[in-house]
């Protein structure tokens, strides 16, 4: 089988694994930079490739737009296309139903969108996702689903059961994973009943993996775990469990704990693009006066080429004086921040001390005592 996935290491209720693809091994717990128009924001495949990202996400709405996904196609497949040689996920156009609804309109068998760019009507379906996101040709590609506001009970009745509909729809459309693997997308928001109804009629249509999409959207910290403790046991042992649009180091911390995988999320270069950084000490804004004349690194001790070259100095000046670099350099960092975070935890679980790491890092990151961790 081109896809397969595998637990190397057991600690608690963490796993660490290894999701087999056409396009090479993601050792898992992975996060996942986002790549929403074919591109990582003002990073090369070159940069990703040399702070160890293995996966990248890109986004089917986005992409339909423009360039299409016809010509994405003609142009031997987004591999090809963005020059990245490693595995892709694509998203369904899902979380725009969640993140665009000021234009669109959804029923039951789709969604119609008013082109943002030029006014046109845009039609999704369970089907018609499918057809773009084979055309695009990542490895991973997601059920279309509907992603509600996760704290509306009514809405996210309605939500969940119609994403059951659909996945069997998407399943119908694309009944073959050997070139490219469909998963299926657990909603229900905060509330217990509909996860596990969600969990139990996805896993029905023998999905390769599976994503708890609808968190991170509008619940609470304490909601979103609430509701991870509550779902993550329900999905089959041996398949991988993807958490989506969630990147904060912290929620990548507590996720794992809980027996999730796989993450994605645009935070890390949305916030560079602010001037912000992430460091072992928390989030910092480069904006900061206190920076001005700061010969220190970002943060001490990272390894990637922007600790390694540059002052806080240097990168408030880029900052305060819009420089592209900037943007470029602070994006590289954050992205690996998270990736050696999470390499990080992937290698505590292979030690057994996963806890210990996690409580050590919420200590320093959220300046947190151990009571207020342990609650």
């Amino acid at each position: 089988m081109s896809f397969a996935f595998e637990i190397v290491a057991r600690d608690g209720q963490a796993r660490a694994g290894v999701l087999h693809t056409p396009h090479g091994d993601l050792p898992t717990p992975i996060y996942a930079p986002v790549g929403t128009l074919a591109t990582v924001k003002s990073l090369s495949p070159r940069d990703l490739a040399e702070i160890g990202a293995s996966l990248v996400l890109a986004n089917t709405y986005h992409l339909h737009l423009r360039p299409g996904e016809s010509l994405v196609e003609r142009m031997g497949g987004l591999h090809t296309f963005m020059r990245w040689p490693g595995p892709i996920l694509t998203d369904s156009g899902g979380f725009q139903v969640f993140s665009l609804t000021e234009i669109s309109q959804i029923d039951d068998q789709g969604v119609t969108f008013k082109n943002h760019l030029d006014g046109s009507s845009v039609r999704l379906t369970p089907e018609r996702s499918m057809r773009i996101q084979e055309a695009l040709g990542a490895d991973i590609i997601m059920c279309f689903d509907h992603c509600p506001p996760p704290t509306q009970r009514a809405i996210v009745e309605q939500a969940t059961e119609r994403t059951h509909r659909w996945a069997r729809q998407c399943r119908e459309a694309h009944p073959d994973d050997s070139r490219q693997a469909l998963f299926g997308i657990i909603q229900g928001g905060i509330y217990p009943d509909l996860r596990a109804q969600s969990a139990e009629r996805l896993q029905r249509l023998g999905f390769p993996g599976y994503a708890i999409g609808g968190l991170a959207v509008g619940e609470s910290k304490a909601e979103m775990l609430a509701t991870l403790d509550v779902t993550t046991p329900l999905i089959d042992e041996d398949r991988p469990r993807y958490l989506m649009g969630v990147g904060e180091p912290d929620d990548l911390a507590q996720a794992i704990l809980r027996g999730v995988d796989m993450f994605d999320c645009v935070m890390p270069t949305r916030i560079a693009r602010h001037g912000a950084a992430l460091t072992l000490d928390g989030r910092i804004s480069l904006r900061s006066a206190s920076y001005r004349a700061d010969p220190a690194p970002l943060m001490e001790g990272c390894p990637c080429y922007t600790c390694r070259n540059f002052s806080r100095a240097y990168l408030r000046h880029l900052v305060t004086t819009r420089e592209l670099l900037g943007y470029s350099l602070l994006s590289l960092h954050n992205i690996a921040f998270l990736l050696n975070h999470v390499r990080a935890m992937r290698q505590a679980i292979f030690e057994g001390r996963l806890s210990h790491y996690v409580e050590s890092f919420l200590q320093r990151y959220l300046k947190l005592g151990r009571s207020e961790i342990s609650r």
